[in-house]
């Protein structure tokens, strides 16, 4: 196996697929709510086991979604122009 190769002998990069990162975005987004709201209804429970970092977690999950979100959003508009 060869570690180095010379430009002559590349195969030329492929092209880009096409994709939109918001719709995986919007999944997880809506996969960590659910989680929420399960979470949610079982708070007394995690809340006598001291679990209750789980919530935080699911929020996290969440806020850095929204995040993302907005930056890939951003992006998109910014490369549409």
């Amino acid at each position: 196996m060869r570690l180095w190769l010379k430009d002559s002998e590349r195969r030329p990069d492929p092209t880009p697929v096409k994709t939109d990162d918001r719709k995986a975005i919007i999944v997880g987004m809506a996969l960590w709510l659910v989680a929420l709201v399960l979470l949610l209804i079982f708070a007394p429970q995690l809340m006598g086991e001291a679990h209750q970092w789980w919530l935080y977690a699911c929020v996290v999950g969440l806020a850095l979604g929204l995040v993302a979100l907005v930056y890939t959003n951003h992006l998109h508009t910014r490369n549409h122009k």
